[in-house]
């Protein structure tokens, strides 16, 4: 088991925003965690990372504890986020922007640009270009991009299609699809668009208000009418 969470709560202040959840990715899989806005999937994510300091409980990775461990240590294992809204550097290139994925690691960008530019090839176009101009779908390309220089183990993608015109996020959709599937990268999702990570996930969770109400393989949930009707609509 790559990554498994034990009974996680998550405060800010005296505000508790997850409530001793136990979730687990296996190598290789693709799960994804959905729910509305507010619902503690960022939070969620941001502990993972250590990004966000853990009230209670346990997250292991590849066996080893790292509920407290800080979050440049767990880059160095091969855990790495992608945060919603691209978060790019704005007045870097995309090239610049790329070399910071690397920053600090034993990693050569020389290494991934290659395979990089092949599944991203807008941004071998837009390599000299300032991230500020490019496009929002550009912008979140680049930032999966970044992520993935540095070759991770694990990949925790927050909230990919958000600001997205609907065609745009399908591709990045697609992309990360294609990561797990044509790559094996392990993906960690958590996404409002319930029904497009569904469908390109095995598992999922369904957060609601810091807890994890539902869960099992994502065809289940889509059949499931409580996530029907509470996500998707119908």
């Amino acid at each position: 088991m790559l990554l498994e969470v034990n009974d996680l709560s998550v405060s800010y202040g005296d505000i508790e925003a997850v409530h001793g959840i136990s979730f687990h990715v296996e190598n290789g899989e693709f799960v994804s965690i959905i729910g509305a806005n507010g619902a503690g999937k960022t939070t969620t994510l941001r502990a993972l990372m250590g990004l966000q300091n853990v009230k209670s409980g346990k997250i292991l990775f590849d066996g080893t504890d790292i509920t407290d461990m800080p979050a440049h240590r767990r880059a160095n294992l091969g855990i790495r986020i992608v945060p919603e809204r691209a978060r790019c550097f704005p007045q870097l290139t995309v090239y610049e922007n790329l070399r910071m994925g690397v920053y600090g690691r034993s990693s050569s960008l020389k290494n991934e640009l290659g395979s990089t530019y092949e599944l991203f090839p807008i941004l071998k176009e837009r390599s000299d270009q300032y991230a500020n101009t490019l496009s929002g779908g550009e912008q979140q390309q680049l930032a999966i991009a970044r992520a993935l220089v540095s070759s991770p183990r694990l990949l925790l993608v927050d909230e990919v299609s958000m600001g997205l015109m609907p065609k745009l996020a399908i591709q990045v959709f697609e992309v990360l699809r294609s990561l797990n599937k044509d790559k094996g990268l392990t993906i960690l999702l958590v996404e409002q668009n319930a029904l497009s990570s569904l469908k390109i996930s095995d598992r999922g969770y369904v957060l609601e208000t810091g807890k994890i109400e539902i869960e099992g393989l994502s065809s289940d949930l889509i059949n499931d009418d409580r996530v029907r009707e509470a996500y998707l609509g119908s």
